[in-house]
């Protein structure tokens, strides 16, 4: 039996050798991915599985399979590479695993299509590539992160799951579970280590893919796994202003000399503590909505509440403030102003979107202009712009700060003003209340 065992093993290793150089040669600006990669058994699996760092596979299960469809075992080893170089396992636990499961396999599946290699083609892949039309006239670039984000809005039917399961799936995703791998400690490659291959892999996809089809959706997907995340928090701390805060100065306050005096003058101090110290916090800024035709009134309300949660969190708000929030499509529709939680908490409750035309993002800045004219702010530090970016942008730099926040990456956008900053907001951070 151990010989029996062996050999098997070793046929296996021969059959995952041969599809690791199938790749390495159609595929040559896989490389380094490729090596990074490591193989090892796990029997009584009957599957394929990663752990961000190895290509687990069931000796058996490789040869019943190779004997059944050699390309099968191809197309299953870039099945796992492509989840790795797109770091799909690193954001298993910050999603619901449900949908991420599906948006993934689809993604890669649909690259995978895309590059129409005749070495890890299979006899599915007609009712694959009818399926990817029609989810791509819905969603547009079949990233994970699209995929995902659509799945959510329009959850699938059991029996909708099973065929997409039956179309896409090539591995299992167990082992994305921290708690679950029992590799986990042997782990070598970062998130931060694949995103430099995907770079990589980036860069040379440029030169062979030269006048040649295919290679587009793998591109779309590199571009969404390489582009800089930003920590909206750490942003916003760019509308904090200098001012006077109503709390005791604990910094200019010497406890010895007051309570000196109550001890020795009958109850009478000899220093009051000071009631104002200065601080960062943030006073008066401006969120603006585009209410254009493609921002949904869901995804606005979470982008308001992510926003204001992060700048009335961690003493980052002034007791009171002025906070403007406008609405504007390709003119001004409304202004709400706030004061306080109170008001903020009754615009969520009953404010209504308004407006749904075109988009211009000049008058807002000209209706900026106009209160800053009218004395209603005295220290404008900042404005945020909510919008999917097709519009107008004023030429003229303000004097305050700007973000542009958009929700997606998208390539024909056209890009910020100079003097603007942009940034790429994930939607399901904005479902999170920001004050952790």
């Amino acid at each position: 039996m151990a010989a029996e065992d062996s050999k098997i093993q070793s046929l296996a290793n021969q059959i995952l050798a041969l599809a690791h150089d199938d790749l390495l040669m159609h595929l040559r600006f896989f490389d380094m991915a490729l090596a990074q990669l490591k193989r090892r058994e796990r029997a009584k699996s009957d599957c394929f599985a990663t752990d961000g760092s190895t290509l687990f596979y069931d000796p058996v299960y490789v040869l019943k399979a190779y004997r059944e469809n050699p390309k099968f075992i191809a197309r299953c080893y870039l099945h796992v590479l492509l989840h790795c170089i797109f770091s799909h396992s690193f954001q298993y636990g910050k999603l619901e695993t449900e949908h991420w499961d599906l948006a993934v396999d689809i993604a890669v599946e649909n690259v995978i299509l895309d590059m129409k290699l005749d070495s890890v083609s299979l006899e599915q892949d007609g009712d694959a590539a009818r399926k990817l039309n029609i989810l791509k006239e819905d969603i547009g670039a079949l990233t994970a992160e699209r995929i995902y984000r659509y799945f959510r809005h329009n959850p699938v039917t059991p029996e909708e799951r099973r065929e997409l399961i039956r179309l896409f799936a090539k591995d299992v995703h167990s082992l994305w579970k921290p708690a679950d791998s029992g590799a986990q400690e042997e782990l070598v490659i970062t998130e931060e280590q694949w995103k430099k291959i995907s770079e990589r892999v980036k860069a040379d996809l440029k030169s062979f893919t030269k006048n040649k089809s295919g290679g587009e959706s793998l591109e779309k997907n590199l571009e969404e796994t390489t582009r800089d995340r930003y920590d909206y928090s750490d942003i916003l701390r760019r509308f904090t202003v200098m001012g006077e805060d109503i709390t005791v100065n604990d910094d200019e306050f010497d406890y010895i000399y007051y309570t000196y005096g109550l001890e020795h003058y009958g109850n009478l101090p000899l220093i009051e503590p000071l009631e104002y110290k200065e601080a960062n916090k943030v006073k008066e800024f401006v969120i603006a909505i585009d209410t254009s035709a493609s921002c949904r009134g869901a995804v606005v309300k979470a982008f308001l509440r992510k926003t204001y949660s992060i700048l009335k969190g961690s003493e980052n708000f002034f007791h009171r403030v002025n906070v403007h929030i406008i609405q504007c499509d390709n003119q001004v529709q409304s202004d709400t102003k706030i004061t306080n939680d109170e008001d903020f908490d009754t615009f969520m409750k009953y404010g209504k979107l308004t407006g749904f035309g075109g988009t211009d993002f000049r008058p807002v800045f000209e209706y900026i202009d106009t209160l800053r004219r009218q004395g209603e702010f005295e220290d404008l530090k900042g404005l945020i712009y909510f919008t999917d970016g097709y519009g107008i942008y004023p030429q003229k730099m303000p004097p305050y700060d700007v973000i542009f926040a958009f929700l997606d990456e998208d390539e024909n956008r056209a890009p910020v003003p100079p003097w603007s900053m942009k940034v790429v907001l994930e939607e399901n951070d904005l479902e999170s209340d920001g004050t952790s």
